[in-house]
């Protein structure tokens, strides 16, 4: 069973002010086949959880590891964790003018497997995959991002998921900027995927309204860069009768 383990990891970055530690001592272990949901007030180091894991050069890791089947993660380049099976639906999907959507999914697939897919098999796949997001077919003949709507990113987003088969996903606030039914239908797309494969999922968000369609095993409250409590899904629940206010008073200022 693959494991992806994160232990006691601090991350800073430097910003205008001098360098600011963002995690401080995080531990987190998720298993093939496991839905974990990270949430918390924003700045609590989420994100950049997200992005560590990634190999965003902004982020330094201080100490501590992460580790995909006991290999060391911030050992890899970033194309190397992707080729690992890491990925990363980011928050803020970025603009690439000039490549077109089937380009870049199939220059990714290659990257990943090592050879290019066979193209009639690739064609039904992308078509089955489009279709099951609700994307029109010409959607793949658009450049990446490019005068897409909130929506249409993440549902790109998804569509990478289910194409390129990663071990594990890191989905950050995929649910923001989403109305009811694209919610819907790229939870259906992340349940899909972890269906087919058994994905490992790590799912970032403020909100419980994702997690009534992505149903997690395990949750995480992140507050001032440290995990403050984990328990199930009814620790969602709590969170939103309660809110975070509790465990903002309980972290000691640093």
């Amino acid at each position: 069973m693959s494991t992806l383990s994160i232990r006691d990891l601090h991350v800073s970055v430097e910003t205008d002010q001098g360098t600011k530690q963002i995690l401080r001592g995080v531990d987190l272990t998720i298993r093939e086949g496991e839905t974990h949901a990270v949430m918390g007030p924003n700045g609590s180091g989420k994100s950049t959880l997200a992005y560590t894991i990634a190999g965003h050069p902004k982020y330094h890791v201080e100490s501590g590891g992460i580790e995909l089947d006991g290999e060391d993660v911030l050992a890899m380049s970033v194309d190397e964790r992707a080729r690992a099976g890491l990925f990363l639906a980011m928050q803020y999907p970025v603009e690439i003018p000039g490549v077109t959507v089937s380009n870049f999914l199939r220059t990714a697939k290659t990257a990943i497997a090592g050879e290019a897919p066979a193209i009639r098999t690739w064609v039904k796949e992308v078509r089955e995959s489009m279709g099951a997001l609700r994307m029109d077919q010409g959607f793949a003949e658009r450049n990446v991002n490019e005068g897409f709507s909130g929506g249409e990113k993440k549902r790109h987003e998804i569509l990478q998921l289910e194409l390129l088969k990663p071990r594990f996903a890191v989905l950050d606030e995929t649910d923001s900027g989403l109305d009811v039914d694209a919610l819907k239908i790229v939870s259906e797309g992340v349940n899909r995927a972890k269906g087919n494969t058994g994905l490992g999922v790590l799912l970032i968000t403020h909100y419980t309204r994702i997690l009534r369609y992505i149903h997690p095993d395990f949750v995480h409250v992140f507050v001032a860069g440290r995990v403050a409590e984990e328990g199930g899904p009814e620790l969602a629940e709590r969170l939103e009768e309660e809110g975070y206010d509790r465990f903002v008073d309980e972290v000691p200022a640093s």
